[in-house]
């Protein structure tokens, strides 16, 4: 069964469509992620131009982001005050962003630095995640304990001033990389049509030192709003969104978080980062293979930057 895409401009199987949307939605739900990292290149793959890829990619990120979000609201894993300073800083960064994105289109380069910012972004992040996971279940597996906040112990993130007490979370740090941290997410929302959980994630972890539990709801609290606006101003300034295929995504991607989060529930903290690392790498990996491979077809016709 096959559906018409009137942006994308090519007929598609619906129930590829469906697929995708679903197992995106559930690695969201489970990892905290948006999922934007894998739905962008997995439509990539399936002959959806890059363009409409990026922008529409984010808006199914909406979907799954609020299904995800609203199921660790009710477990008391979201911290409200941390996401809304997150925001802060992504949405300015989606602005900047917008404007980024306009200008690699102008100039024919937007594919390849899409595709080049996933291989390096996706490798290195995937990489770290992969070694300290490995690491931490070796320190459980021998009985010694496993924390990624020491007590006494703080970098130079904990000196800024500008600090702020997150009850939730239980820290009191300063706002300068919490706003920072979204302004990057925000930009790479609007290149590249994530919604920055595969970054945010480890970096609130790892830098920030915020506990795990409490990182999933409040990552894909700020995702929800940085995608939601960057997909508004997609749709209005570049015309990329394609509604028929953000809609069959968004459906699939919704039930699929649900089912996500309780299976994320189950597993201890460096397991989900393990599996999280990854798929991170696999899909690096992939992207890594189409930029060296000789494509079947070398020559395309491009008009005004969308495929024909």
């Amino acid at each position: 069964m096959t559906v018409y895409l009137p942006i994308a401009e090519l007929s598609v199987n619906i129930f590829i469509i469906l697929g995708m949307g679903a197992a995106v939605g559930f690695l969201s739900g489970m990892f905290g992620v948006g999922g934007g990292f894998l739905i962008t290149p997995l439509l990539i793959f399936y002959n959806i131009p890059p363009v409409v890829a990026v922008a529409t990619g984010a808006n199914q990120v909406v979907a799954s982001s609020i299904s995800g979000a609203l199921s660790h609201f009710r477990r008391g894993t979201l911290d409200v005050k941390l996401g809304t300073v997150l925001l802060l800083g992504g949405l300015t960064g989606a602005t900047v962003g917008i404007w980024i994105f306009a200008l690699l289109r102008s100039v024919g380069q937007l594919d390849l630095v899409i595709s080049l910012l996933y291989v390096v972004l996706l490798g290195t992040v995937g990489t770290l995640m992969l070694l300290e996971s490995i690491r931490a279940m070796r320190r459980s597996a021998n009985n010694q304990p496993v924390s990624l906040r020491r007590p006494g112990q703080h970098s130079w993130v904990h000196r800024l001033p500008l600090k702020m007490r997150f009850k939730k979370s239980k820290i009191y740090l300063s706002v300068i990389p919490v706003i920072g941290l979204g302004f990057g997410i925000g930009i790479l929302t609007s290149v590249m049509g994530v919604g920055g959980g595969f970054i945010m994630v480890p970096a609130m972890i790892y830098l920030l030192r915020i506990p795990t539990n409490v990182v999933v709801g409040t990552s894909l609290f700020q995702i929800i709003f940085v995608t939601a606006y960057t997909t508004v101003v997609q749709a209005t300034t570049n015309y990329s969104v394609d509604i028929v295929l953000a809609f069959v995504l968004m459906v699939a991607g919704v039930i699929g978080a649900q089912y996500g989060v309780r299976v994320g529930q189950k597993l201890r903290g460096e397991q989900l980062r393990a599996l999280l690392a990854l798929l991170v790498l696999a899909v690096g990996a992939r992207l890594a293979v189409d930029l060296v491979v000789t494509p079947a077809d070398i020559y395309s016709i491009v008009s005004e930057g969308v495929y024909r």
